[in-house]
């Protein structure tokens, strides 16, 4: 049993890692300033181990109340994405990269770290080469920039684990349209046609729960795993957006799929990318593309609203 602190724990993954982490017996402390009016704690809210503050990770006093107990700290408090954080420049440096500099000087040696960046940090790679670890950054966005830029910071000061996560997808407590996946079905259900944008830029995709267990499996191995970063994502799906249409209309037969040739993506991300050094240390992902979009057309027949996005 290990006492965590996750910062933004009521985001869209820390909603599905919080209740994770307390079902494997952990104490877990989630700070977050409820910037979406989400309420998707309150089912642990019922648990002696779980602990929950309203307030900013900006706030040193604050922070250095909750950090001084932990033994591991999750940062998840982040502006995520590049239409948020291009709209707020100033806010999203002070969450994604001033608050982790200050929580590295308040923590403990003992204190060990796992943080997600993202692999958008490989920005446009290089055709038929997948993005490895050792692959050179190229952020294009902002946003890959401030956490290409915090990632660096927390590996440099040791204890520490990073995920550079593949475009996240499935359904969450704290539930999001803007993610690709989540947002071309949730296109295909309500609207029944999609227009895309650079059709054939290329990404990697991971369910949201494959996010959560990867946090796990850091922490179970953690010894021989810290002081290094990884890919997590699923290895068969470096997929086209024209290619994930074709996917979802195999569950959506009538959902029509146009390619523009007008038009740009705000962080020009293009790459395929390697997820064999994870799958070395042990992880595998347990949910398919095809599971997550048949969960996601499940979650439409209550969703209706747009609310639910980073935007």
């Amino acid at each position: 049993m290990a006492k965590i602190l996750v910062t933004g724990g009521a985001g869209y993954i820390g909603s599905v890692l919080v209740p994770l982490l307390l079902r494997e017996n952990h104490e877990v402390t989630v700070v977050d300033n409820f910037m979406f009016r989400q309420a998707s704690l309150l089912d642990c809210c019922a648990n002696p181990r779980f602990q929950v503050v309203r307030g900013d990770v900006r706030n040193a006093k604050l922070m250095e109340k909750l950090v001084k107990d932990a033994d591991y700290l999750f940062p998840l408090a982040c502006l995520t994405g590049a239409p948020l954080c291009s709209k707020d420049p100033c806010t999203a440096r002070g969450v994604i990269v001033d608050s982790v500099k200050e929580l590295l000087k308040m923590r403990g040696r003992h204190q060990r770290i796992i943080y997600p960046t993202t692999n958008s940090g490989y920005g446009i790679g290089q055709t038929g080469i997948a993005c490895d670890e050792k692959t050179p950054l190229n952020p294009i966005s902002l946003y890959g920039r401030l956490k290409v830029e915090a990632e660096k910071m927390i590996l440099d000061s040791g204890e520490s684990i990073t995920f550079r996560l593949a475009t996240a997808f499935g359904v969450s407590p704290r539930m999001r349209l803007d993610l690709l996946v989540n947002d071309f079905v949730y296109r295909a259900v309500f609207d029944g046609f999609v227009v895309l944008f650079e059709a054939d830029f290329i990404r990697n995709y991971i369910h949201v729960r494959d996010v959560a267990k990867a946090f796990l499996h850091g922490m179970n191995s953690f010894e021989k795993m810290k002081g290094e970063t990884y890919n997590v994502g699923l290895s068969d799906c470096n997929l086209s957006k024209r290619q994930l249409c074709e996917a979802i209309k195999k569950h959506v037969p009538h959902f029509a799929i146009t390619a523009s040739e007008v038009g740009k993506d705000p962080d020009q991300r293009n790459y395929i990318v390697s997820n064999e050094k994870i799958e070395k240390s042990g992880f595998r992902p347990d949910v398919s593309l095809d599971a997550g979009i048949q969960e996601l057309l499940k979650c439409y027949r209550i969703i209706k609203r747009t609310q639910y996005a980073n935007v």
